[in-house]
């Protein structure tokens, strides 16, 4: 039995296709009205590295922001960073998120990598 949404009155999922599209109701693979997601994208072309613990139970998390990349790049920019820091992380909304406080060996591996790099915020 297909499930709905409430909010929107359109199909979600199906026992027969999975998820669901709301937008042109096709199964998510197939979505022909896929919008890429945009990203705030600072234009200035300075790399940012800061340290973020709001929210993440009192545990530090360094947030490269600035990186002007498409969203593959992006993806493997950040997995070429986890390495060099031995830590995990993701990519959310354009930025490259790193389990821990790495913000000086990342510094010194982006200016390597011939980006203009600040350390931001405290």
């Amino acid at each position: 039995m297909p499930k709905r949404d409430d909010n929107n009155g359109g199909l979600v999922y199906s026992t027969e296709h999975g998820r669901l599209c709301p937008g042109c109701g096709k199964a998510r693979g197939q979505c022909g009205c896929k919008v890429e997601k945009k990203r705030p994208v600072k234009a200035d072309g300075i790399v940012r590295l800061s340290l973020e613990t709001k929210g993440r139970k009192g545990k530090g998390v360094t947030l490269v922001t600035g990186l002007l990349l498409a969203d593959d790049d992006l993806r493997q920019m950040a997995k070429r960073l986890k390495q060099q820091c031995g830590s995990g992380g993701t990519v959310k909304d354009g930025v490259v998120e790193i389990q821990g406080d790495h913000r000086q060996p990342l510094l010194v591996e982006l200016q390597k990598q011939g980006y203009t790099v600040k350390l931001a915020g405290g």
